[in-house]
């Protein structure tokens, strides 16, 4: 994947869930490290973990499509419709 990969943030910003937002899972400085990624290849991984992050806070169901939308507005395509791409 070649285009540049947004932010996991879905623009709630409600850090209530442990200090982990109620929209996309982001701690504080998850949010502010993503944005200092600039590689390809480290901002799917930090997405995978976050994935895996999301799972153990007890899902995230509304985010999925918040960031497919995210994406579609910047006319990327988004991680999660390209198969086996988020996959380890």
């Amino acid at each position: 994947m070649r285009e540049k990969i947004p932010s996991p943030c879905v623009k709630v910003c409600k850090f209530k869930r442990q200090g982990h937002c109620i929209g996309c899972g982001l701690t504080k400085d998850q949010k502010r490290a993503f944005k200092s990624i600039r590689k390809p290849k480290k901002r799917l991984n930090f997405i995978r973990k976050l994935i895996r992050q999301q799972d153990k806070l007890g899902g995230y169901p509304m985010w999925p499509r918040a960031w497919r939308k995210r994406c579609a507005k910047k006319d990327v395509t988004c991680p999660l419709d390209v198969p086996g791409l988020l996959e380890t």
